[in-house]
């Protein structure tokens, strides 16, 4: 998979070369680019900003740079398969990210992630960027942060993980929270006694329908006091 990252902060993302990432990007599984917008700027001060037709408070950001940026990384040669990428941009006002979402992003050939700042980006840069791929704008919940990057930090490890030859055991993925609909069951390791605390005998038991049994119940409780929306309760 082709991820690109486009933002006025591309350091943001340094994190993004480390763990299993990182070690995805080097075994040629991932390939990941950041690039600063300011590089498709012209002025001597690279401005990427400028006031809001209409008043209001703030700075939105200029069409130019981004149509440059999404012209030059659209270009259907950097997909494995030379189709129109996925093109995303995170926004309070978008679709809510879910496990799903991840799931279903996974699965393209190449994603361009777009970090608003400011009060926003011109609204034309998404009307333009739905005529060079598909566009998405995705929300991760009812809140606002102060720019696009954590957003696509968060999205970029949910999507990466999932990408085939990244997560060394991917039975490991299958019993997550959310991948069934359910959080995760409690986990625990040696010793078995801790201050204390002892880790459920069933674990201790060797009987594996049990451990099942006993795992899917603690999914059920667990979503069922913390996360009852996701019963329909």
């Amino acid at each position: 998979m082709r991820i690109d990252v486009v933002s006025i902060f591309p350091s943001y993302f340094d994190g993004l070369t480390l763990s299993l990432l990182g070690k995805a990007q080097d075994a040629g599984i991932l390939d990941l680019q950041v690039h600063d917008l300011r590089d498709w700027t012209h002025d001597r001060h690279r401005t990427v900003d400028d006031t809001p037709y209409g008043g209001g408070a703030g700075m939105v950001m200029k069409p130019e740079p981004w149509g440059a940026a999404l012209d030059s990384l659209a270009d259907g040669s950097l997909s494995p398969s030379k189709g129109r990428p996925t093109i995303i941009f995170p926004s309070p006002a978008g679709e809510v990210f879910t496990q799903a979402t991840a799931r279903d992003l996974a699965a393209r050939d190449h994603l361009i992630f777009g970090c608003g700042r400011y009060e926003g980006i011109d609204e034309r840069v998404f009307d333009y960027a739905a005529s060079l791929g598909e566009v998405r704008l995705i929300s991760l919940g009812d809140y606002v942060l102060n720019g696009g990057e954590v957003a696509v930090m968060a999205m970029t490890e949910a999507i990466g993980r999932l990408i085939p030859g990244v997560v060394g055991n991917p039975e490991s993925l299958v019993e997550e929270s959310h991948e069934d609909g359910l959080l995760e069951y409690p986990s625990y390791t040696k010793p078995s006694v801790w201050r204390d605390r002892d880790v459920p005998p069933v674990l201790l038991s060797g009987n594996h329908g049990a451990i099942a049994a006993w795992r899917h119940e603690q999914q059920l409780e667990r979503t069922r006091t913390r996360r009852p929306d996701l019963l329909g309760e």
